[in-house]
């Protein structure tokens, strides 16, 4: 008996000695958010003052030093994140995750990002301001990896801490620039429709331009005042493994003094991206007798992308233009390293590239480039052919200044300053919005933007031999579409069409105009906007055409073929004003029909992997209106069956009949039941978090959440055979600047602002963000001292005293 009880006193002890380990390494692997740190190339002392939400309010004599203690905290919060995207455009997840990521990693190192990123750091002056900045932030971020404790990812994932260098601002920059494209998931996809089924197809999806829709004004005043399918393939597997989500849309609008209630600006903001943990944006505010500003960074870049202060305030939406061009290439029929173009033969750049893989042997593989881009045929196994195709994006072609971009948005005094640093961003394509205290509103839309000959449509992969459909000009930037201090005294953006500028379209891949239009609606009437109206907006969950489609299939309708249970359900339709609160029944079959509408319609012709396809894209959103409203389409017809051809009203109640069906198999026969927060919900996925015994600790959620696909609150979600709507991308933040108080405007963010999962502000927000709250940026240095509880302090190395 004393021998059992030794023995069980023993293993308690053990226990005991390991809990306490446990507790103690844990400990050591949180951020230090109080106490005093020294740190080198500092000139004087540097206090960083953390509010209850764990956001750094840095004060520092000079730019330099507030910018290293920037590095330095934002590296403490965010190493992993830094690190996981600053390997995706040079294809080093491999390394990290094993062979499942050899695919993504092929397809980006044959981008050119690396190399891209190498010829912009040769050719960045080392004594500029912006460069000199940037080293201070990325030598405060390798301060910490040198002292500061190792996040628990590396450890669980076997990885070695690296140092940071200019060239991995440019190689982070590089991913987000591609992430907003959409050519790529749609330019061999339209190719293959157009080639397999022909031009009406494409024409009833309505992939042009509508001369009806809600583009975005412009406004200046006068001076005195098959193989391509398998490529789509190779695309969707590349990416959809990614550990960092992609950039998807935005809205953002800017009003004008004349609407606003207190007389002054108000600017609103909250770009869609893929949602994660941690989330993308990182906030931090730096004060200096020269410099002030309260910035949203994304891991790993020094300056913010999202800031204001009190003189000015900015922020983006995506453009959505096409800067990525597909071209087939003719290889010469008796030596593969030439290929055929208008000024004769020319041969192939060839390369090798090299991936490291965890727990695996180094692969080697080899791709040929053209003048186009790199030809993707090989870099994947399933794209193969004798038919080329050549990838071309403007981001790997001629200079990169968009660190210098960057750098003059966050240090510009005045709308004129401002104006003059955006003609240096050439990709990714961007709406800046822009306010400020004197009253000024503007959009721009940056890009470097290019002619093609009229002839031309940008959407399908064009002719690379005949020389044909090449660039016939840069446009100015002056060319781009813009509006400042337009006389309706707004300004806004949601990715969707702009107007001419230039006597020439632009081509994209532009949203539906469904949040548009509700903007535009909700801001018109209106000219007593203030801080309480504005966030109400930006939860504004009411579609603007969800429920005019849904009369357009209700009226197709017999009523006669139904039972009194699907009329019941119809008459539920008829009265839906198109909002999404959590216990919308309508919105739930809405959507649930609408997905059976676009199988029904679309996949016997596509097949189920081009259907698939064809629901990543933005085209889709475009077309599902204009599908419902057509009354006669070469789609209606299901190729399957040889002894009917349907028409649409076989289509739509077909669709309803298996929407009511799916509905009572998933959630009850009782359609009272059949509520939105069942099916929409919310999970913010941490790489580690696929893991499914890690999923917990690491991930965030799931919750309920309100809002839709495209709406102003817009919560969106793939349409896929799980019949449920997890959540994919949404508002990164929602963000509002008022000039008429400065110092309470708000912001939300989606979870929190560390991403260590042993920080108290992993997931602090989280619950506020879904419930629609909002915090306030705080600015004022009095109640920021006053009401903050940690205090870090940077101090500067103590020098050794020479001996005499």
């Amino acid at each position: 008996m004393n021998r059992t009880k030794n023995v069980l006193a023993i293993i308690l002890f053990v226990l005991g000695v390991l809990a306490l380990a446990l507790i103690i390494f844990i400990q050591t692997l949180r951020p230090d958010y109080k106490g005093k740190k020294q740190l080198k190339g500092i000139s004087e002392s540097v206090s960083v003052y953390f509010d209850t939400y764990g956001i750094p309010h840095i004060y520092a004599s000079n730019e330099l030093d507030a910018i290293r203690a920037l590095g330095y905290v934002h590296a403490q919060d965010r190493l992993w994140q830094m690190e996981l995207l600053r390997r995706i455009g040079t294809g080093g997840l491999s390394e990290v995750f094993g062979e499942d990521m050899v695919e993504t990693d092929k397809f980006f190192l044959s981008l050119g990002i690396g190399d891209a990123s190498a010829r912009a750091v040769s050719a960045l002056d080392k004594n500029s301001e912006a460069n000199q900045l940037a080293e201070a932030y990325l030598d405060g971020v390798n301060q910490f990896i040198e002292k500061g404790p190792t996040p628990v990812e590396f450890y669980l994932t076997g990885l070695q801490k690296q140092s940071f260098q200019i060239k991995d601002i440019y190689n982070t920059v590089g991913y987000m620039a591609f992430s907003f494209a959409m050519a790529h998931k749609t330019d061999p996809l339209l190719t293959n429709i157009k080639d397999k089924l022909g031009m009406p197809y494409l024409v009833d999806l309505e992939v042009g331009v509508d001369a009806d829709t809600e583009w975005i004004k412009n406004f200046k005043a006068k001076s005195s005042d098959s193989i391509q399918n398998r490529v789509v393939a190779l695309l969707e597997n590349s990416l959809k493994n990614l550990p960092f989500p992609q950039f998807i849309g935005s809205n953002s609008w800017v009003i004008a003094p004349q609407k606003t209630k207190n007389g002054k600006v108000i600017l609103a903001n909250d770009p869609h991206i893929g949602f994660a943990q941690p989330s993308v944006w990182y906030e931090a505010h730096i004060s200096t007798p020269t410099y002030e500003k309260y910035g949203y960074h994304m891991a790993g870049i020094p300056f913010p992308l999202l800031a204001h202060d009190r003189t000015l305030a900015y922020g983006i939406t995506m453009f959505e233009n096409d800067d990525v061009d597909f071209y087939y290439e003719e290889t010469h029929p008796s030596d593969s390293t030439l290929y055929k173009t208008n000024e004769g033969w020319e041969k192939y750049e060839t390369f090798n590239k090299t991936i490291k893989v965890k727990d695996g042997e180094d692969i080697t593989f080899t791709f040929k480039k053209s003048k186009h881009g790199p030809i993707l045929n090989g870099i994947a196994d399933q794209v193969k052919g004798e038919r080329p195709i050549a990838m071309s994006w403007i981001y790997t072609q001629g200079g990169n200044k968009v660190l210098e971009a960057i750098h003059g948005l966050s240090h510009a005094k005045n709308i004129k300053d401002f104006q003059a640093a955006l003609p240096n961003i050439h990709a990714p394509g961007l709406n800046i919005m822009y306010g400020d205290a004197k009253g000024n509103v503007a959009w721009w839309a940056t890009a470097k933007l290019y002619q093609l000959p009229n002839s031309t449509n940008t959407k399908f992969i064009m002719d690379g031999a005949s020389g044909e459909q090449e660039i016939l000009r840069y446009l100015d930037f002056e060319e781009n579409p813009q509006a400042i201090n337009p006389p309706w005294n707004y300004v806004y953006s949601a990715n969707n069409q702009p107007d001419s500028i230039a006597g020439m379209l632009y081509p994209g891949y532009y949203l539906p105009e469904n949040r548009a239009k509700r903007i535009v609606k909700l801001l018109e009437p209106r000219n007593d906007w203030d801080m309480a109206a504005t966030q109400n907006m930006m939860l504004d969950v009411t579609s603007s055409e969800d429920a005019g489609i849904v009369m357009d299939l209700v009226k197709t309708m017999d009523i006669a073929l139904l039972s009194q249970e699907k009329i019941e359900v119809l008459e539920l339709l008829r009265h839906w004003d198109g909002s999404y609160p959590l216990k919308s029944v309508e919105g739930t079959i809405y959507n649930r029909w609408v997905y059976f509408f676009l199988r029904n319609t679309l996949e016997d012709e596509l097949g189920e992997e081009m259907f698939q396809q064809i629901l990543a894209t933005h085209m889709i959103k475009r077309s599902i209106a204009p599908l419902a409203a057509k009354t006669a389409s070469v789609w209606w017809d299901n190729i399957f069956t040889k002894d009917k051809v349907e028409t649409k009203a076989d289509i739509v109640r077909l669709a309803f009949d298996e929407a009511i069906a799916s509905l009572k198999e998933d959630l009850g026969e009782d359609n009272i039941q059949w509520t939105w927060d069942k099916v929409h919900t919310l999970e913010h996925g941490h790489p580690i978090g696929q893991v499914a015994l890690l999923r917990r600790f690491f991930n965030v959620g799931p919750f309920p959440v309100i809002g839709a696909r495209e709406v102003i609150n817009n919560m969106g979600f793939p349409y896929d055979n799980s019949r449920f709507y997890k959540v994919s991308s949404g508002p990164s933040t929602r963000r509002i600047v008022d000039f008429s108080d400065i110092e309470n405007s708000r912001s939300i963010l989606p979870t929190g602002q560390s991403g260590n999962p042993f920080s108290p502000h992993y997931e602090d927000q989280a619950e506020m963000y879904i419930n629609g709250e909002f915090r306030k940026m705080m600015m004022n240095e009095l109640e920021i001292k006053k009401t903050s509880e940690n205090l870090l302090i940077f101090q500067p190395t103590k020098r050794k005293e020479s001996k005499n």
